[in-house]
């Protein structure tokens, strides 16, 4: 390893420290177990196919099919390819850390780099931002880019991943994000139908 990348390690591990050791409290240790679930979030997921569909119909599904790929191509890129190459051992799960690591939830077995969460939260974030932006309302973004950073936030807190792990996947998703909206655009024709009417 060379000497700056054992530097990023020891930097990484610092700020792990912190997040996961030193700047914990109380409310937060009783809600981001579960705000990082991926179940707490199925009537957000809900509403948004309803939203989708009511407004816009069998066109609304287009963007449903869309968001599905992106999160599918970006669970795919963390779990199957990035992780097993790099094969970086989960905070929680290893034994040479010189500090106690918090574990508020259930460690698991796979691999630590990158964090899934962050890709796929900040993948789904990103193309949802960007395809409804013809709405022109900001808040939309600023929402969903927070939403997506605290789940990512919640994986160090927790313990099962150090910040470079869901800084990375936080970069990942959101190229892929961005990728699946141009190929989204090209194939929609800007998504123009929805502003002209939907249906």
């Amino acid at each position: 390893m060379s000497t700056s990348a054992h530097q990023h390690m020891i930097y990484d591990q610092w700020l792990f420290q912190l997040l996961n050791g030193e700047w914990h409290n109380a409310l937060f240790d009783a809600i981001i177990p579960y705000w990082r679930s991926k179940y707490i979030w199925i009537p957000l997921y809900l509403f948004l196919v309803s939203f989708l569909w009511i407004n816009w119909g069998k066109r609304g599904l287009v963007i449903i099919a869309f968001a599905a790929a992106t999160i599918g191509v970006a669970d795919f890129a963390s779990s199957k390819i990035i992780k097993p190459l790099v094969e970086r051992v989960r905070p929680c799960n290893d034994n040479n850390l010189t500090f106690e690591v918090r574990e508020l939830v259930k460690c698991g077995g796979g691999y630590s780099f990158t964090s899934s969460h962050a890709t796929n939260h900040f993948a789904i974030a990103t193309f949802l931002s960007l395809v409804l932006g013809f709405l022109r309302k900001k808040w939309i973004t600023w929402a969903l880019i927070a939403w997506a950073t605290s789940i990512a936030y919640g994986q160090v807190y927790v313990g099962v991943h150090y910040p470079l792990d869901v800084i990375a996947g936080a970069a990942l998703g959101s190229f892929i994000g961005l990728s699946f909206e141009l190929i989204y655009r090209r194939t929609t024709n800007g998504g123009r139908w929805m502003v002209d009417g939907g249906r």
